[in-house]
């Protein structure tokens, strides 16, 4: 029953960073874990990381090292900072909570709250 609203897509070159902001209704939003996913044209949608209720982070190997996930448990948001943007990384970004608030949404099937999605596209 989380509402989530996203902002922060853009077009951007490679090379570039963006951050993905994810807005949280809701006063269970710091008990629950969230996460990110991305879905390029006829692609599945797939995991890019997720934070846990405590602040324990988790990402896809494809985003290691260039992707910070954070969240304000103040201001109910939760981020996805996005550095070293590659073609690749071209999608619709996700906001998503999961249906069982203590684990975390690593596929589709365990999400019960999503995003209406922002587009990000990386030219080259």
């Amino acid at each position: 029953q989380v509402q989530l609203l996203e902002s922060g897509g853009g077009l951007v070159q490679a090379g570039a960073s963006l951050r993905l902001s994810c807005a949280a209704s809701g006063r269970t939003f710091s008990n629950s874990a969230m996460g990110w996913f991305r879905q390029a044209p006829d692609k599945e949608r797939e995991f890019v990381a997720a934070i846990s209720w405590s602040g324990d982070t988790y990402y896809a190997d494809s985003v290691k090292g260039r992707f910070t996930i954070s969240r304000d448990n103040a201001k109910n948001t939760v981020y996805v900072q996005m550095n070293s943007l590659k073609p690749e990384d071209t999608a619709v970004y996700y906001c998503a909570a999961p249906r069982v608030k203590i684990l975390i949404p690593r596929v589709p099937s365990m999400v019960g709250s999503w995003g209406q999605g922002t587009q990000v596209t990386v030219s080259s």
